[in-house]
């Protein structure tokens, strides 16, 4: 493709939404913005992301597993370096290699440090927050200010400049954060669209992370209560991207994509959400109300419109996936493992299947949860709740997650003649180890140079 033809992709990510959230998955809050990529573009029913917040981005922007990239789990304040080390290569340095503009908006939450900022892994422009929006309750605290830290912050920069401070980040900022951040896209696509240079924009929305507020705007506008209000202004912040869209003349060369980084928590003060039909949310790994979320692609003419998939698809399946759309495949690293495949003849409608078979889910502290195979869920470790340990099962459970999306019948239960599907997940867990022998996980923090030739 020429840069002329090259399509345009925006990437918008929401926080901690679940699969049945939104109208277009059976949510009762109306969602018409949103509803319209399903509507023009396809709607993934079989996807799923990592444990948390941090694992989840790192998968998306480098096709990588979190367990091989040192990104398993959000690191706490104090910790020291996290995030990804700058030797891994992410989907905005693809694109800027391919000689994409790139913008990175809102929330980042993969390295707070010189060296692992989004202007430092390819991203020409960024404003947002570099950890999570729950920082917007830090000063809050009386004891807080007594710990003499900076109060958090907006950040802002340009590649190759120091990022700067761009404005207190509290409780009434972060309400008013998703304002912010869509006009950061709006403006970031309207001036690239002027010069006629493919772009990828990323933009990472704070709805809905706790603590829970919401734009005065939206503010008892559903009738739904707070949640309902959050997931209103959500879709009228994707509406206003989709206008800027349409509005720059370019909807039909431009790649949108939506979904959310983990599913709905349990949290008492969010006021709502649904994991749709599967088992548990965001604090009960590994099961699928903690890893399935909603996700939508729309690229008019290209992807058919109005169709479902529910062929198995993950987080890490975004980098080779739309290097493949925007005929950029040979930039997909080869010289260390890429999880994720490339599903682009599946989004196109030239093939049936997505290309992946199975996927491994692992836990905070990097060990195996499950394995998911075709229809089936393995079980090896589980966790029932936030406050409760992760603990081994004494047999695999096995789900059959076709008649059973709820997990509530283990076949070794009611049967005992399942041990069959073992076979399968052993050769996918057997390939996954020779892997990580030729290919040692890189450490939390590790200032990581690369493999040997």
């Amino acid at each position: 493709m020429t840069p002329s033809t090259a399509p345009n992709v925006v990437f918008i990510l929401v926080d901690n939404c679940g699969w049945g959230d939104f109208s277009c998955y059976g949510g009762t809050v109306p969602t018409p913005r949103i509803d319209s990529l399903a509507a023009d573009g396809m709607r993934l029913n079989n996807y799923t992301v990592e444990a948390q917040c941090t694992p989840t981005r790192s998968a998306i922007l480098t096709g990588r597993l979190p367990v091989r990239s040192g990104t398993t789990k959000v690191p706490l304040p104090g910790q020291g370096d996290s995030g990804l080390a700058p030797w891994e290569y992410t989907l905005a340095e693809l694109f800027s290699d391919a000689g994409y503009a790139t913008g990175a908006f809102g929330k980042w939450h993969l390295g707070e440090t010189p060296g692992r900022l989004p202007i430092d892994q390819g991203f020409d422009e960024w404003f947002g927050i570099k950890n999570s929006s729950d920082e917007a309750g830090y000063s809050s605290y009386p004891r807080f200010g007594e710990l003499g830290v900076p109060e958090p912050q907006w950040w802002e920069g340009i590649k190759g400049k120091s990022v700067t401070a761009a404005g207190v980040f509290d409780r009434e900022a972060k309400d008013l954060g998703d304002e912010k951040i869509t006009a950061r896209t709006v403006d970031f696509i309207r001036r690239h669209a002027e010069t006629q240079k493919p772009f990828f924009a990323y933009t990472a929305l704070l709805q809905i992370h706790p603590p829970v507020g919401v734009h005065p705007d939206f503010e008892h506008t559903s009738g739904g209560g707070l949640y309902a209000d959050c997931l209103t202004e959500i879709d009228f912040r994707v509406g206003e991207i989709l206008d800027a869209i349409d509005a720059a003349g370019i909807a039909q060369n431009t790649i949108v994509v939506f979904s959310s980084d983990n599913a709905t928590s349990p949290l008492k003060g969010s006021d709502g959400g649904s994991n749709g039909p599967w088992r548990g949310d965001f604090f009960n790994p590994p099961f699928e109300g903690s890893y399935r979320v909603s996700a939508l692609i729309r690229w008019p003419d290209h992807i058919p419109a109005g169709r479902q998939s529910q062929e198995l698809l993950s987080a890490v399946d975004w980098l080779p996936t739309l290097a493949g759309l925007a005929g950029q495949s040979q930039r997909v690293p080869t010289d260390r493992p890429i999880d994720g495949v490339d599903a682009a003849d599946h989004l196109l409608g030239k093939q049936d299947t997505s290309g992946r078979d199975a996927v491994l889910y692992f836990g905070l502290d990097g060990r195996l949860m499950s394995v998911k195979w075709q229809n089936f869920k393995v079980v090896f470790r589980k966790s029932d709740a936030i406050g409760e340990p992760i603990t081994d099962v004494q047999l695999p459970m096995v789900f059959n997650l076709i008649g059973d999306p709820g997990e509530r019948f283990n076949l070794w239960e009611v049967s005992m003649d399942m041990g069959w599907v073992m076979r399968p997940v052993q050769e996918q867990i057997a390939q996954f180890q020779q892997s990580a022998a030729e290919y040692p996980h890189i450490a939390t923090g590790e200032d990581f140079k690369g493999y040997p030739d």
